[in-house]
């Protein structure tokens, strides 16, 4: 068999298993139709095979990886809010912007007001940063249209935007992200479009993989929430949670009732919502740079989540209110900075349990079987993908076995 594509001497950080991420030094790794089809050490790498191999690149030693996943991003968005950054830095909280008219709202008036072009035009360089970052799978929410045909507009963008960068884009659609302003005095009936006309419809339209929700004080309670949950059960389709960002709902442990892949943020998170998570096996997704942005103090449960092993995986949260940060590494330094995880750990949840906080078994490791999502570095250590603060450590990628131009 020619092999597509042959690694060489590589120090390959494979994630499988649970220590020192999994690594083999002096290795190769061989990618046939876009999956991996032999991994090892070079002594044991058959030469008529190697010889045979369509493409081969000898990386000197680099660090290859998996391709790197962000799985809760809300990338595509019309405007920005850097004037909420300057009034948060003014003495302004988050709630008290939001009640304003200002934070997600405000994001609606623009995204509402773009078309779908402009959308892609404008949403598309962020992706491109992510791609920079070594991002091979991302996860882009709706959200910021709040009515059927806008956020019909961003899942199209988002299709798009995998389509354009050849990437491979997961969708999830959050209705229930804040309440329109034309609803204000009607929240049952919103909820009630969302479940009824919105879900069936995109769902058809094959523009949604997971369904997503805002449970917060200032969002949708967990009764709204396990509505909408109800209905993405019916058609098939899984959930995950913004979850005790702010407050405790519960919603933890709703999601997990559910058997939901996610729940996210988690700042507030109960030990009852803990060991919810645990029996579920829902995925905690840690949003370092929300809680950079906003300043908050109270740190997520990291130590409690590690003792009932809970799977935790960390992304960029990428938004234009409390997040605008377009670097999964940066995300994975301030994992390891703000809530003390170490460098596997955050490692581990920029690719293995991103995979599985999307359901994608498929990705996340250098394993046999696994697609050939590759990334060499241009550095020696794992460890250093999380100690550089910034810079472009990226040489190389491949999607699906597929080279992909480096932005």
């Amino acid at each position: 068999m020619n092999w597509d594509l042959l690694l060489t001497h590589a120090s390959l950080a494979t994630f499988v298993g649970q220590a020192s991420y999994g690594q083999l030094d002096d290795a190769a790794v061989a990618c046939q139709d876009g999956r991996i089809v032999w991994i090892g050490s070079m002594r044991d790498l058959p030469a008529a095979s190697a010889s045979a191999a369509r493409v081969v690149h000898d990386v000197d030693g680099a660090l290859v990886t998996p391709g790197l996943i962000d799985c809760h991003t809300h990338l595509v968005f019309g405007g920005d809010r850097a004037q909420e950054f300057d009034l948060r830095l003014n003495g302004a909280t988050y709630e008290e912007i939001a009640r304003a008219g200002g934070g997600i709202v405000s994001s609606v008036r623009a995204t509402r007001n773009a078309s779908e072009d402009e959308l892609f035009d404008q949403s598309l360089p962020r992706a491109r940063a992510l791609l920079a970052d070594g991002v091979t799978t991302l996860e882009i929410k709706s959200g910021y249209g709040l009515e059927l045909e806008a956020e019909r507009r961003m899942l199209r963008v988002a299709r798009r935007i995998g389509q354009a960068l050849g990437i491979h884009v997961q969708t999830s659609l959050l209705g229930l992200h804040a309440l329109p302003p034309e609803y204000k005095e009607r929240r049952d009936e919103y909820v009630d479009l969302v479940c009824h006309e919105w879900l069936p419809a995109l769902a058809g339209e094959g523009l949604v993989d997971a369904v997503d929700a805002f449970c917060e004080g200032i969002g949708f309670t967990r009764t709204e929430t396990q509505r909408v949950f109800e209905h993405a059960r019916q058609l098939g389709l899984r959930v995950k949670l913004h979850a005790e960002q702010l407050s405790d709902l519960d919603g933890a442990a709703l999601v997990a009732e559910f058997g939901g892949l996610s729940a996210d943020h988690l700042e507030y998170l109960s030990s009852a919502g803990i060991q919810a998570m645990s029996r579920a096996g829902t995925v905690a997704v840690l949003l370092p740079g929300a809680f950079y942005a906003l300043r908050e103090t109270k740190l997520p449960p990291v130590t409690a989540l590690r003792a009932h092993g809970v799977p935790i995986a960390i992304a960029t949260d990428c938004n234009p209110g409390t997040s605008p940060l377009l670097s999964l590494r940066l995300a994975a330094n301030m994992a390891c900075t703000l809530f003390r995880m170490t460098p596997e750990e955050a490692l581990r949840g920029i690719t293995v349990n991103a995979a599985r906080a999307l359901g994608l078994a498929d990705r996340g490791t250098l394993a046999l079987g696994k697609r050939a999502d590759l990334v060499v570095w241009n550095v020696k250590q794992p460890a250093e993908l999380c100690y550089w603060i910034g810079g472009g450590l990226l040489r190389r990628l491949w999607v699906g076995g597929v080279a992909v131009p480096v932005p």
